[in-house]
Order: C-alpha cells, then structure tokens, then sequence
C-alpha cells in the first residue's frame, strides 16, 4: 500500500514516511522524522527533526511534533495537543543542546487541547484527559486529568474504564 501525502503538505528529503500512511493538509515533515506505517497526520500537523512515530498512529489536526518527541505505535494524539521540548525557553537564549526527551508509550491517547511537558514518559494504554496539563510521568493504563494531570483511575487496552 502506497503512502499519500496531500499536494499542499511538504514532506522534506530523506524523511522516511511508513507504507499506507497518509498525511493531509498543509501539513510538514522535516528531513530527518520516521513516520511508521498506517499512520495518519491530520491536517497542519508539523513533525520535526528526529521525531519518530510508530506504526498505526494517527494525529489529529493542529499538532506540532518537535524533536525530542518519540511516539510508540498505535499513539492517539487529539486535535491541537501541545508537546514542549525545553524546560526553560527564553528567546534570547539558545537551547537547541538541551531538549528534553518525551515519551508516549504503546496505545496511549491523548485528548484535544491537552499539554505535554517536556522529560515526561506516557506510559502504555494511558489516557490524559482533554485540556489536561501534563507535568510528570504518567504509569501504564492510568487516567489522567486536569491541570497538573492527575491520576483519574485505570483504563483497559480498549478505552474502557478499568474496576480498580
């Protein structure tokens, strides 16, 4: 199966895009990203230098995927989630040596809206609820929500609520 890149997104050289995935509108990808296979990037979706993205992602519209970001395979991220990358940004400062490495294991999902702090680790399965602002380490197949993110109870492989 043939990847499809839509006409108005850019996909830089030497970017290696996976069999069967799709990326949409306005959409870019840097020269050295990994996009898995069956993945799908939503529209005005930025992926940036050594991003990797696992097999069978999908990631919704309004996403900016910077370095330092590495997504398992089958990761669920919503419509304008928000990764960082330094801990202390200053624009006068450069920090390009100090990005902090994020991690979203296995099958998580992210909801819209919601904020990812740079240096933490989505466990497995997990799932941050939307608008939700996440400031530390989040533990396999745990709920979390609200602003800092905080454990809301479990959740299954599928979705569903977990009995504790």
């Amino acid at each position: 199966m043939m990847s499809y890149v839509h006409k108005t997104a850019k996909v830089d050289y030497g970017a290696h895009i996976g069999k069967g995935t799709k990326i949409w509108h306005f959409s870019h990808v840097m020269s050295t990203a990994k996009i898995g296979d069956n993945c799908t990037l939503g529209q005005n979706v930025f992926v940036g230098s050594e991003v990797v993205i696992g097999d069978g992602s999908k990631i919704q519209n309004n996403v900016s995927i910077y370095e330092g970001v590495q997504l398992e395979s089958d990761v669920f991220i919503g419509p304008s989630v928000v990764f960082t990358n330094v801990i202390n940004p200053r624009a006068f400062v450069e920090r390009k040596d100090e990005f902090k490495k994020t991690i979203v294991k296995k099958g998580a999902s992210i909801g819209a809206n919601a904020t990812i702090l740079c240096g933490v680790t989505i466990g497995a399965y997990a799932m941050v609820g939307a608008g939700s602002v996440v400031t530390k380490d989040v533990d396999d197949f745990t709920i979390v929500k609200g602003n800092p993110a905080r454990s809301d109870g479990k959740v299954d492989k599928a979705g569903n609520r977990a009995k504790e």
